[in-house]
């Protein structure tokens, strides 16, 4: 996820020394992915790159480079009996002090994710404070012209192909791109506002919908709430391969809106809350409608893992947000969405 970038230009926006620790390589198991990062400041910790003896060792090394000058540091940590940590692999973490306030290649970074344009920041990590961001047809820093056309390149490349953070030569790639996980959430009761807390930790971008005024209070900063007297039009506005879930306070609603997700013909994920009766219901008027079995059975109801059998809402929303977290991840490895050869017409 990509909270850091906000948080990072907050705390050095208000003139605070940290340090930028970032998982810049491993071999074997290790606790988290190339490009975690943990902001560092004197009196706090943002974000973790695994925790337990790695994390905890990193954050005293961190500590103590607070007050250095701006150079990024590269050091190699084993995970073996030495560290306490059973993992056994090997990762190398890459320290950064910042100590002169927000930081250009930060600012640019931000203003260009808040646009999702995709974009990498390009480290080097054997050199004082050499920064850049390269976008597919820019670049940006002070002297970015010195930038080699074999890591120009190779930073494109990985861009173009969405790859994760990676180590190019002597310089450290890691792509910051907009989130394609895409989540409508229709009804802002209180299972759906437990299901939005759930879903809103996740790397991902929440569209919250309900027909009620004044429903919505505070919402997270990935999560975008729409009032909307038709809320069943607002399917029309996800990009293909959203995951959907279904659950506002009206049965006649959530037909209409899951008639709309199932014509369309290319959800992730159609999860309607409810019982197995109302299930049968509404697959009786679909068929009556004219929608073939293979498209109903992409309609999830009861939604939720099997093994979970909890009626709260908390417990709902963890069960619900782990099989639509399931069912992304095995649309993203076929590369597509749920159903792509099956779409209706949409009824008018």
């Amino acid at each position: 996820m990509n909270e850091w970038i906000d948080e990072l230009c907050d705390i050095t926006a208000a003139g605070e020394r940290v340090v930028l620790v970032t998982v810049a390589g491993s071999r074997g198991s290790s606790p988290r992915e190339v490009g975690a990062k943990m902001i560092v400041t004197s009196n706090s910790t943002v974000g973790t790159i695994g925790g337990g003896q790695l994390e905890y060792q990193c954050t005293r090394i961190a500590a103590d480079l607070l007050d250095a000058e701006e150079q990024a540091t590269l050091r190699r940590f084993p995970l073996g009996a030495s560290m306490g940590q059973c993992c056994g692999g090997v990762v190398d973490i890459l320290f950064e002090p910042i100590s002169n306030g927000l930081p250009g290649w930060l600012q640019v970074i931000r203003g260009l994710h808040g646009q999702r344009e995709p974009a990498a920041i390009v480290t080097a990590i054997d050199a004082a404070a050499q920064k850049f961001v390269v976008t597919a047809d820019s670049q940006f820093g002070s002297d970015s012209e010195n930038l080699s056309a074999v890591v120009l390149e190779s930073t494109r490349a990985v861009l173009a192909d969405c790859n994760s953070a990676c180590r190019v030569d002597d310089w450290f790639v890691e792509p910051v791109v907009a989130s394609n996980f895409n989540i409508a959430v229709f009804g802002a009761g209180h299972v759906g506002s437990a299901v939005v807390a759930s879903l809103s930790s996740l790397d991902c971008n929440i569209r919250w919908i309900d027909s009620r005024r004044n429903i919505f209070r505070n919402t997270p900063s990935n999560v975008r709430a729409i009032e909307s007297g038709a809320p069943a039009l607002e399917v029309a506005a996800m990009p293909p391969g959203s995951c959907y879930v279904v659950m506002t306070h009206s049965h006649a609603i959530d037909f209409e809106i899951c008639d709309r997700i199932l014509r369309r013909g290319d959800a992730a994920y159609c999860g309607l809350i409810g019982s197995v009766s109302k299930r049968r219901r509404f697959e009786k008027r679909y068929r009556e409608q004219g929608m073939p079995q293979v498209v109903l059975e992409n309609l999830v109801c009861p939604i939720g893992v099997d093994g979970i059998s909890g009626k709260k809402p908390a417990e709902i929303a963890v069960s619900a947000a782990a099989e639509l977290l399931q069912a992304y991840e095995r649309t993203a490895l076929r590369g597509g969405t749920a159903y792509p050869d099956n779409v209706l017409p949409i009824r008018q």
